[in-house]
This record gives structure tokens, sequence and C-alpha cells, in this order.
């Protein structure tokens, strides 16, 4: 019975819903039926498909990066990750022998521009920052743009080189996108023009091109050193995996004198224009040492400032420039008469008529002086009293000492460029050559060859190499002639820088000094032209030899063109402020009664 009410039930209630929902639509209008959901095939493939493609696309990327080409995603991490960083290392200085600077290297700012990081900012042409940056580096606007947008594919390129501060200080403050300034070293010179051909200079980038920088760059350049390091997000180091240690730059300590070099440099620039002469060159040597304490060329040049400077400037002419010697060599004829025997120190020699005739050629003095001592020789610089000290002994006695004084040799100054000098070797002699060669013609030397010289005659005949930079090493030491001998010459060549002989403009007042003039014209094209070379070698003081001196004017053009003239004037005005500088004491007799003289009156004062 309950069963029948609730299905009666029901299905009334059914009916009044049916009657409201039908009453509810517009006439002529019917229910529509809810459609059952259809499955569309072929966009679940598409879906599928793509996920198929991009999960395998994932996958093969990973394994390409990790497996095949792993090396460039390492390197890409390592490139935000691991740092090198290097050390920054200075340039050697080079020093005199007193440790006055006379190369050394200061911390200036280069400035650079990335194109690339330019070339982001819009309105990089318009800005009026180029044409302020374009003014302060001297160059026009439109070539300094154009420079950016020639290598735009550049990440690095230099605007101007070692600038000065006040310029990288404004560049600074410009803050031009993509401009930036590095730190850089520059080469400077203290001394100037006074030292330039012996330190010379080095190039932009640092590296020695002439002189004591070019020879030694080597030494004085030093390694780098270098950290590997990790570093996170934040720039921190985290981790050093690999450090490398670099080599220190060595100083290089010179002989040289910087205040010898500045007194040299003054007198020997003073020689050339007083007498207009092409070029001049002087060396001054320690005898015991033989070290070079003053090596000077005119004209110089600035090495920190080389605009427009001939390169021939840069010639260290006192060791590549060669030259007949004239009379400087008239010492080594004594020397060899002496040391062979043929003639002794109190023997004559005769020189009249005034000339001499050696296979056909005649050979000649400006007078007939007669019969003259081998210092007379000298005194009066006799060709013919030379000649026949050259020819009184064999052949190859006279040869030999050429070689065994270093004048078919280096100096030993160990400079780029040296010259060894001419030298005509030749199995057969002429009497005529051995002749030409006693008064010095038929060789050419350098003026440091000369210089040596001469130290070995002012150090007893022993014969050592010159040296310009300062070393723990001996240097080898050679006996030429023994010292009695070197002495005799020594004394000889002191009746030169006599009131009466050729070299009187050298006399020093207070110093025994000797020395010899050489006055040689220069070859030409079938003969010799009317060019001279004038030369004054001479040593100082002769009771303790201290000071050799050798002093080369070329192609003097004024009235005056012999060695005594010229060369011997200025060897005594820097062998008279050398021996002071070096605080030698003089030897002269005169000086001497002057000091008893002066020693005298103050005691009766007291």
């Amino acid at each position: 019975m309950n069963d029948w009410l609730n299905s009666k039930l029901t299905k009334k209630s059914k009916a009044r819903r049916s009657t409201r929902s039908s009453s509810s639509l517009p006439k002529g209008k019917q229910a529509k039926q809810i459609a059952k959901p259809s499955f569309n095939r072929w966009r679940f493939q598409f879906v599928v498909v793509s996920l198929v493609v991009i999960f395998s696309t994932v996958v093969f990327r990973a394994a390409f990066l990790q497996i095949i080409q792993p090396e460039r995603l390492i390197k890409e991490g390592d490139n935000r990750t691991v740092r090198i960083k290097r050390s920054t290392v200075q340039r050697g200085m080079i020093t005199d022998r007193n440790g006055v600077e006379l190369a050394v290297s200061v911390p200036v700012q280069t400035i650079w521009a990335d194109p690339k990081r330019v070339l982001e900012y819009p309105e990089f042409e318009t800005d009026v920052r180029w044409k302020a940056l374009a003014k302060v580096l001297q160059v026009e606007e439109q070539e300094l743009i154009s420079k950016i947008t020639t290598n735009h594919t550049k990440r690095f390129i230099y605007l101007k080189r070692k600038t000065n501060p006040a310029v990288a200080d404004y560049v600074e403050q410009l803050q031009i996108p993509g401009v930036r300034l590095r730190e850089e070293s520059k080469r400077y010179y203290p001394a100037g023009e006074i030292t330039a051909h012996v330190v010379g200079f080095t190039n932009i980038d640092g590296k020695g091109i002439e002189g004591i920088e070019l020879r030694h760059n080597d030494r004085m350049v030093g390694t780098p050193g270098k950290r590997t390091v990790i570093k996170d997000a934040k720039g921190r180091e985290i981790e050093v995996l690999e450090e490398e240690k670099g080599s220190l730059p060595q100083n290089i300590r010179l002989t040289i004198d910087q205040r010898i070099q500045s007194v040299v440099y003054q007198e020997l620039k003073k020689a050339v224009q007083t007498y207009e002469a092409a070029s001049g060159s002087a060396i001054v040597v320690d005898i015991e040492t033989a070290e070079v304490l003053a090596m000077v060329n005119s004209p110089s040049f600035n090495p920190n400032n080389r605009v427009n400077v001939p390169i021939h400037r840069y010639r260290n002419r006192a060791i590549t420039d060669t030259f007949e010697p004239g009379s400087t060599m008239k010492p080594l004829a004594v020397m060899n008469a002496l040391d062979y025997g043929s003639y002794g120190t109190l023997d004559l020699v005769d020189t009249s008529p005034g000339f001499v005739r050696i296979g056909g050629r005649r050979i000649p003095d400006p007078k007939n002086r007669g019969m003259l001592s081998l210092a007379d020789v000298l005194k009066y610089s006799s060709n013919v009293g030379s000649t026949k000290l050259a020819l009184s002994t064999p052949k190859d006695s006279f040869l030999s000492l050429f070689y065994r004084m270093g004048l078919v040799d280096s100096s030993g100054v160990d400079l780029v460029g040296e010259s060894a000098g001419l030298f005509n070797e030749q199995r057969r002699w002429s009497d005529s050559e051995i002749a030409s060669l006693s008064f010095g013609y038929g060789i050419s030397v350098t003026a440091a060859q000369l210089a040596r010289m001469y130290t070995t005659i002012g150090a007893g005949g022993i014969s050592r190499p010159l040296s310009i930079v300062k070393t723990d090493f001996e240097k080898p030491a050679d006996k030429v002639v023994s010292e009695d001998v070197a002495r005799d010459v020594l004394s000889m060549m002191e009746s030169v820088i006599s009131t009466e002989g050729s070299g009187k403009n050298a006399i020093v007042k207070g110093y025994r000094l000797a020395g010899k003039t050489g006055t040689s014209q220069k070859a030409t094209a079938g003969g010799y032209g009317h060019d001279y070379v004038n030369t004054f070698a001479g040593i100082g003081p002769v009771s303790n030899p201290r000071i050799v001196t050798v002093v080369v004017i070329n192609d003097p053009k004024g009235d005056y063109y012999y060695g005594g003239e010229t060369a011997a004037p200025t060897f005594g005005k820097i062998m008279q402020q050398t021996l002071r500088l070096l605080n030698v004491p003089p030897d002269a007799a005169d000086q001497q009664i002057q000091l008893a003289e002066i020693k005298r009156g103050s005691s009766n004062v007291n």
C-alpha cells in the first residue's frame, strides 16, 4: 500500500514540473535535449605529438650539451664563475753608478672603448660628450665616431694610449657609455737628452728599441704573476684553483756618473755649436776599472718626446761611427819602438830635411825640425818621426800592437750597433802602408776603441774591455806591453799638453796631463776631401792616472779645423771638471808651490 502511494506521488510531482517548464516557454518552442559530448580524435593526436616533439627536443639538447659537446657548457659556466687575475709588473729602473734614476716607469691611464656597447646607446652620434672627448683627444669628432662605427664588431679599441692624468680625469668625468680607462705604465727619462744615447728608449708597448733599454730588455721586463680563482655572483673569491708566481724585473745599474755625464754633454754641445760641427762625441773612462763614466753625443734628442726627431739622431756615434784617428795613433809607433828595442828613451830621430820618401810617396812635416827626441816626435806631431819609428821594427811587431790594443775588435761596452772598426788585414804590407798606419791613416776606429787604447796606456800596459753596466764579474786583463814602456810613453805624451806642444789648449792648471791631438781628412771617392775629423785623447793626472777622456769633433765648419784648436780645449774643460768632481788632488808643481804658500801664509797669520 505504501509503495503504491509513493509511486503515485512521484508521478504527480514529475507531471507538475513538466507543466511548469512547458508553461514558461514561449508558444511554438520545445525544450532542447542535452547532447552527449563527442570525442575529437585529431585534436588529441596533435597534443600528443606536440608533447612528444617538445620532450624529445629537450632530451636531445641536454644529451648534446652534456655528452657530445660538454666543453662549451663548461666554458660558459667558467666564464661566469672562473676568473684569471694577473699581477701588474713595472719595468725595471735604470740608474747611474750612484743610484740616480735615469729611466723609470710611471703609472698612466689609457683611454679605450667598447664599440658594441657604444652603439647600443641610440643617440651617441649626437651626444655633445663625444665632441668634448674629441677635443680633449685632439682629433676630429667625425674621425672619432668613424673609428667606433668601423670597428662595430669589436669589444676593445684604443682611443688614446698613455695619456696624462688631467686628460684621464676629464674623460672619466664625461661618463660616456662604452668609454673606459685602464692603467698602464709609461717610461720616463729624468735626464732627457743628456743620457739619451746610452739609456735609449722603449716603444709605446714598453719594449726596448735603443740603447740599454734594448740590450737588457729581457732583464728589465719580468713576468707577471697569475691566479685562477672562482667568484660568486657578487664577485667575491670563493676558491683559488691555481696560482703561478711571476719573476720580478731587474734594475740595471750603469757605470755612468750622472754628474760627469752632464758636464761632458754641456761642453760637447757647446763645442759643436761654436765650431759649427756636424756632430761630436766624447767618452770618459775610469782607468783602474775600465768603466765608462760618461758617453755623450751631440746633437742629441729628448727620449720623452720624439715627435719629428730625425732617425739618424738616435745613433750612438761614440760606438757606431768610425773615423781615421790621425795623429792619436803616433804613441803606438813610439811604444812599439821602445818595446822592441830599436829605440831607447834617450835616442833621437832624424827628421831632416822635413820629409821622407817611401816607395815614391813623399811624407812631409810642416817644417824641418832636424833631430827629435821620442817625446818631441809626439810633442810636434812629426809624421816623419813616427814613420821612421814604425819602420825600425819588423812589420809584424808593429801590426800586432793594433790587435793587442783592441783597435780591431769591439771596445767591450756591449751595446747593440757597436762597430768593430775597419782594418785592412792583408798578408803583405808595404812600407808606405806601414807609414800611413803610424800616423793614423789606413785604419778606422770608434771613439770607444780609441778610449780603450789610451786606457791601456794609462793602466801601465794592461788592457781591459770597457764596460757600461755594473757587474760583480772580474774583467779579463791582458798584459800588452811592459809597465815601464807604458809609463815612458805616458811621460812623453805629457810634453804634448805644454805651452810648446800641439795640445797646449788642453792645459788644465794644477794638473799634469798627457795626450795627443789628431786631425784627419775624410776619405772621398778617389782620395781625400776637405772635410776633417778632429780628435783629442788624453790621460790625467800623470802622477797617478785616473781618467781617460776622448773628444771627437766631426766636420767643423768654422775657421778652426785642427784637433789642437777644437777638440783640445773641449778636452781640457771636461778634464778639469771631471777631476774636481772626483776629488782628484792636483799634482802639478806650480800648484804644489801655491798650496805650500797658502799653508805658509795661514801659519804666519796664526
